[in-house]
């Protein structure tokens, strides 16, 4: 039988995060999973620690690729399981019971779409805070008007129904993929649960501005541009008035 599961994860140059993904995957208690890495050639270590373990692995390539998206698509081209989980170095899961507890909170309903909450966590692992965009108790394809309101990582699709990512899009190409993914979906289940501790690298993040870019377009190609502008002009009114109010108390 094919594993609930499929767990992919993109390496290249992740020597520093890699080992607590990997501790965090094979740890679970829940084991109807495969775990795939596929790695862009690192020259760091990365390569050695995975072969090292390559035994836990149900796949693990290393070959040059076109970018972390292209990557993400060979590990779905890959993959056999019912389900998606694209687990970033250095995301890991939020318990060791977390592929247990989606699995009790699923039953046998098979939803094509299972979404959750995501923590945030600094390089200790310290907890730093719930996601600043909060999941929606009911997720359809236009919810992301709002922005990615799921983490990519605590976003899990069905194989079948899931596209490839859209390789003209460097950056936000996740955020599309969601869009997509729910768009293809008839169910859309919310687990109550946080699934993910997602390791926060802050909003200095290399390419913010060119992500941001990307996703107002994707908005724009899914929800029209009078829509999006409006409502990113309703998003600036609202931060720039909380902080006015923040700085006359």
């Amino acid at each position: 039988m094919k594993p609930l599961f499929s767990i992919i994860t993109i390496t290249y140059n992740a020597a520093e995060t890699i080992e607590t993904t990997f501790r965090s995957v094979v740890g679970q208690s829940f084991t109807d999973y495969e775990y795939i890495v596929v790695d862009g050639d690192s020259k760091d270590g990365t390569v050695d620690f995975l072969r090292s373990r390559k035994d836990c692995l149900a796949v693990f390539i290393s070959e040059p690729d076109k970018g972390l998206y292209d990557a993400m698509n060979k590990g779905m081209h890959l993959a056999k399981g019912e389900y998606l989980i694209f687990l970033n170095a250095g995301d890991t899961f939020h318990s060791e019971n977390t592929l247990a507890d989606i699995a009790v909170s699923i039953g046998s309903s098979r939803p094509d779409v299972i979404y959750g909450e995501t923590a945030l966590v600094n390089d200790k692992r310290e907890f730093l805070g719930m996601r600043r965009l909060k999941t929606p108790e009911t997720l359809n394809w236009k919810s992301f008007r709002m922005g990615m309101l799921v983490c990519h990582q605590a976003f899990i699709a069905k194989r079948t129904l899931a596209p490839d990512y859209d390789l003209s899009y460097r950056f936000s190409s996740d955020f599309d993929w969601c869009i997509r993914c729910m768009k293809r979906a008839g169910t859309l289940w919310n687990t109550h649960l946080t699934l993910i501790d997602y390791l926060n690298e802050g909003v200095t993040t290399r390419n913010h501005k060119a992500s941001l870019k990307e996703r107002y377009n994707i908005m724009v190609k899914y929800y029209g541009r009078i829509s999006v502008m409006f409502l990113h002009l309703w998003f600036a009114l609202r931060f720039y008035t909380a902080k006015w109010i923040k700085g006359r108390v």
